[in-house]
């Protein structure tokens, strides 16, 4: 199989086939694929915020991301709920690849959690029998069968393996299982898990709609296992069929992954809800900039007092470069300060992108602050400048509550 490594937001030159590059084009949207003059079937790739690992047919393409891939699955880890912002759960000897990575570190999940012997629970099941089992579903023996006796329609409760923690597990295990893993190890302990989840139902998961587990004492030791499986199938590339070329892999958009890091880690500093600290999918209702109803407003996050909005803000990974609109996250979220009648709004860059600033905008009375997110330091420098953030934030709320109390 042919490898192609590329890295976030670095351009590389490669041959490949018409296929190939419209496939890849397709299945990475975020990624320009341009022709180089004077050379045939030869493209400049430049990998945009999504990093992963695509295989079409036999080329296998890798996207690094910037940062250290422990860091990555850490923040995407945190931004789903898997863990709070504490210690970080995954270490890596050497620079693998996000699959390379996941794998091993699936395989090792999986044997502590099996250690105790897998995961039972009750199920409930309705069917046909000939004998009766649970309770007797009358209105469904009268509907299906009228005067027949036998088989009788039942629900019963069956203690069994095959539940859903078990079933995301193997979900997880197959969807790696199919990709190119370098690591014999690894392939193995793939094997070992798909062996041992024998009885349970391999099922397919919506990228987004994975389900959540509710853990208790009895499936605590569960967690690891299940939240990382949680992760490998929100990040499952959708496998795709096109020119004849079949494309799967693991594909994370590091914009989605930063702004639900921030978003999950500022509701845990300061302490508020998701129905208070809204993300851009929770917003309560459309909310839009003009009286007429034409420009919808979206902001990533915003602090509701009821249906009174006392703060806004946007988390950006990457620092919009666009000569045509210079300055667009500020005009931005101006736009979103106005539109709310707030005193300013806060951008939350990854640290690198932009330098902490405050703009007061001429004419306007608004003010726009420019925070800097540590994502390369340690925990303890992460939690910091989250913490940091988390006060902008706060101070900016109570200024706008002030301001509308007075008023």
């Amino acid at each position: 199989m042919q490898t192609l490594e590329l890295r976030e937001y670095e351009p590389r030159e490669a041959p490949l086939s018409v296929e190939d590059r419209d496939t890849l084009r397709a299945a990475v949207p975020s990624l320009t694929v341009e022709p180089v003059i004077g050379q045939e079937a030869v493209y400049r790739l430049t990998p945009g915020s999504t990093v992963g690992a695509l295989e079409l047919g036999d080329l296998a393409v890798s996207i690094r991301p910037k940062l250290e891939v422990s860091r990555v699955l850490f923040l995407a880890s945190n931004a789903m709920g898997a863990f709070r912002l504490q210690e970080e759960p995954y270490a890596f000897k050497d620079e693998p690849t996000l699959v390379e990575a996941l794998a091993p570190a699936l395989v090792a999940a999986a044997r502590r959690a099996f250690g105790r012997g897998l995961l039972h629970g009750y199920r409930t099941e309705e069917e046909a029998l000939h004998t009766v089992r649970g309770r007797i579903m009358v209105a469904e023996q009268v509907r299906r069968r009228f005067d027949i006796p036998l088989p009788v329609e039942v629900r019963y409760d069956d203690f069994t393996d095959d539940i859903l923690p078990n079933r995301l597990v193997k979900a997880a295990a197959s969807v790696l299982g199919a990709m190119h893993i370098e690591v014999a190890d690894a392939r193995e302990g793939l094997r070992w898990m798909d062996a041992t989840l024998g009885n349970v139902s391999l099922l397919r998961f919506s990228p987004l709609d994975v389900p959540a587990v509710a853990f208790n004492r009895l499936n605590e030791h569960y967690r690891e296992v299940v939240e990382l499986s949680r992760l490998i199938l929100r990040y499952r590339a959708i496998e795709m069929d096109r020119g004849g070329v079949r494309a799967n892999g693991f594909l994370m958009d590091m914009n989605e992954v930063f702004q639900g890091f921030v978003t999950r880690a500022l509701r845990e500093a300061l302490g508020v809800s998701d129905r208070t600290l809204r993300s851009d999918t929770s917003l309560p209702g459309t909310l839009w900039l003009d009286k007429g109803r034409q420009v919808r407003l979206r902001p990533d996050l915003s602090w509701w007092d009821g249906s009174i909005c006392t703060f806004v803000g946007d988390a950006k990974y990457k620092r919009v470069q666009d000569k045509r609109v210079p300055n667009a996250d500020l005009y931005q979220m101006l736009a979103y300060a106005t539109a709310f009648d707030l005193p300013g709004g806060l951008l939350a860059y990854a640290e690198g992108e932009e330098r902490p600033v405050v703009h007061e905008v001429r004419n306007a009375g608004k003010r726009l602050e420019v925070a800097a997110v540590n994502l390369s330091g340690s925990i303890a420098d992460i939690r910091a400048s989250i913490d940091e953030l988390a006060h902008s934030v706060q101070a900016l709320r109570d200024e706008a509550r002030q301001l509308r109390h007075a008023a």
